[in-house]
C-alpha cells in the first residue's frame, strides 16, 4: 500500500467515453483514486452508487473523483450510464496504473486465485502526494467516510 507523503504515481487512461484523463489534470485539487474489481457486480455498484449519491458533495468540495477497474471502456460506458455515474471511470486492462498504486495481484475469489483489481482508495493532494489511504475497503459508505476525512484535512 501506498502511505501518506508518498508521491501519487501518475494516471493517464481511457474514461468510459474513450477520452484520456489524467491525474496532472486535476493538479491543485484533492482527487479520489478509487479502485475496484468489476463493474455492475454488487459490491462496485453499491460502492459507485455511494459516489453517485454524494456527487454533489465532492463537487462542492472541489474534489474529483477517478473510479479505475481492469474493465474495457465499452463496459465502463454501460456500468456509468446504468447507473447515472457522474464522474470518471478509468480503464486499466492491463492493471500497470493499479499495480502502481499496490491494488493489483493475485487473490482468492470464491475459492479461486485470480488476478485482479483490489478494493482500495486514495486521496491524492493538490501537491500530488497521497494523503490518506485505504486498504480493503467496504464498499457501502465509504464515500461518506471520504468525504468525512476531506473535511478534516481542509479543517
Amino acid at each position: 500500500m501506498l502511505e501518506p507523503g508518498d508521491d501519487a504515481p501518475a494516471i493517464e487512461l481511457p474514461n468510459q467515453h474513450g477520452d484520456t484523463i489524467a491525474l496532472a489534470d486535476h493538479e491543485g485539487e484533492y482527487v479520489v483514486v478509487y479502485f475496484y474489481p468489476r463493474a455492475d457486480t454488487p459490491g462496485c455498484t453499491t460502492e459507485a452508487c455511494g459516489f453517485r449519491d454524494a456527487w454533489a458533495e465532492f463537487e462542492e468540495r472541489g474534489v474529483a473523483v477517478l473510479g479505475i477497474s481492469d474493465d474495457p471502456v465499452e463496459d465502463l460506458a454501460d456500468f456509468a450510464q446504468e447507473y447515472d455515474l457522474p464522474f470518471h471511470l478509468l480503464s486499466d486492462e492491463d492493471g500497470a496504473v493499479s499495480t502502481a498504486y499496490d491494488s493489483y495481484g493475485e487473490k482468492n475469489v470464491f475459492g479461486n486465485e485470480v488476478t485482479g483489481v483490489f478494493r482500495n482508495s486514495y486521496v491524492v493532494g493538490p501537491d500530488g502526494t497521497v494523503v490518506r489511504a485505504y486498504e480493503g475497503v467496504s464498499p457501502e459508505g465509504h464515500a461518506d467516510e471520504l468525504l468525512a476525512d476531506l473535511d478534516e484535512l481542509d479543517a
